[in-house]
């Protein structure tokens, strides 16, 4: 019953246009003061203990890091080396642009970054190749999502925070889903342009390619400062984020040169405004998870759950369902903070591993930023192409539907999810 009381309280100051992470706070302190005898000053205890983790400082600094990438220039030599090794196919551009991708979510996090860095500079070069709009928007909206499924993510950060589960192990986990969903996007947009008929770019000689990558290789090399750092115990994912972070700032600074010492303080300004937004959410985010520890309902969950012979199967479709539906009003990380503590322990109980119900989330979550009706992607990528959210929705749907493929792909086989954790014994 309270469970319903809980869930009805938040709905309800959400319904009303508040925003989740106040919403959140005010569902736990209404509760608290008219339901239970918890005093309220444990609030501000929880408050503090709720951000004490030193996972959580990985946050800051990737954000931090993503920034620099995305106005020092890493992005357009990025472009520049996928299309000299892929411009070629069907597509060209196309699949220049969801390469692009994928080697700029390995090296920011973020999958809005992703999207603003590479569509800045790609949608209009296609543009002017004459590829259809929707095309190019299609291959950015949904190409960007693998910002948070390839390594380092902001949301797999977020995850472990809710549910102690380790960092680099979710690292390593989403190396291999984020390369089959890369190339299975890859593969949609190679099918459709040679099916339309859109433009290719001519063969690039292996001196263009080899001239492209020593240009990229410093924002390259980043990959292999974080992934290796983490992967050879040289340093924690928290200190990998703080590499990455100073890294960023001395390629795009000293090495590129696109960015002057002048542009630091405002990119330093908006890295603290989204930074001190999502640590709101999260410590808003605790509170709520403690409300709920502390009515035991997860454990209430979890025992209707097995009383009525739900098994693996079933729960991991209803889990899809939720988290799929809940994409509908609610950003990703608000998403996890609030559902992950509470499908976790009923995972944990029906045996499901914790590293592959955490990749599981993070694809949910791509998913969920490239579909309306608050597809992060789509208002981001409106912003970019100036269309409008029901045309880019008509844009992603091919796209979409191959991510909708992936995830069940991803939910019943977990060997694609494991196999590199166990290989490099991080599990």
């Amino acid at each position: 019953m309270n469970g319903v009381i809980i869930f009805g309280l938040l709905i309800a100051l959400m319904l009303t246009g508040m925003p989740i992470s106040i919403s959140l706070g005010l569902t736990v302190l209404s509760f608290l003061y008219l339901m239970t005898q918890v005093p309220i000053e444990a609030v501000a205890m929880k408050l503090f203990t709720g951000i004490e983790k030193f996972e959580i400082m990985a946050i800051p600094f990737f954000i931090l890091a993503g920034n620099f990438l995305t106005h020092g220039g890493v992005a357009r030599r990025i472009i520049n080396f996928a299309t000299s090794v892929v411009g070629h196919w069907h597509g060209g551009l196309g699949l220049a642009g969801v390469v692009a991708c994928a080697l700029f979510a390995a090296v920011s996090g973020s999958s809005p970054a992703t999207v603003v860095a590479i569509g800045a500079i790609l949608l209009p070069a296609m543009a002017k190749q004459g590829f259809p709009p929707r095309f190019g928007a299609g291959v950015v909206t949904t190409s960007g999502a693998l910002g948070i499924l390839i390594p380092p993510s902001i949301v797999m950060v977020m995850y472990s925070v809710a549910t102690n589960t380790s960092v680099g192990a979710l690292f390593m986990a989403g190396v291999i889903p984020g390369l089959i969903l890369a190339t299975m996007l890859g593969t949609t947009t190679w099918y459709r342009a040679r099916k339309f008929d859109y433009p290719r770019m001519p063969r690039a000689s292996f001196k263009e390619v080899n001239r492209a990558f020593w240009k990229s290789v410093w924002g390259l090399m980043l990959i292999v400062i974080v992934m290796g750092g983490i992967y050879t115990g040289k340093f924690t994912p928290t200190e990998a984020a703080a590499m990455s972070a100073v890294y960023a700032f001395f390629i795009s600074v000293f090495v590129y040169k696109d960015m002057s010492l002048k542009d630091v303080p405002k990119v330093l300004l908006a890295s603290a405004n989204m930074s001190a937004m999502l640590l709101y959410i999260i410590t808003n985010a605790a509170l709520f998870s403690f409300l709920m520890a502390s009515e035991n309902i997860p454990q209430v969950m979890s025992e209707w759950i097995l009383s009525h012979g739900l098994g693996v199967i079933a729960f991991l479709l209803v889990v899809n369902v939720v988290l799929l539906a809940a994409g509908n009003f609610m950003e990703p990380s608000s998403i996890v903070l609030i559902m992950a503590p509470i499908l976790f322990p009923i995972a944990m109980k029906l045996g499901i591993d914790p590293i592959h119900f955490g990749v599981l989330i993070v694809v949910n979550m791509e998913v969920g930023m490239c579909h309306p009706p608050v597809g992060l992607n789509l208002y981001v990528a409106s912003g970019i192409t100036k269309m409008g959210i029901t045309e880019l929705t008509i844009a992603v749907w091919p796209w979409l539907l191959t991510m909708l493929v992936f995830l069940a792909l991803v939910t019943y086989v977990p060997i694609i999810s494991l196999w590199l954790p166990r290989t490099a014994g991080m599990m």
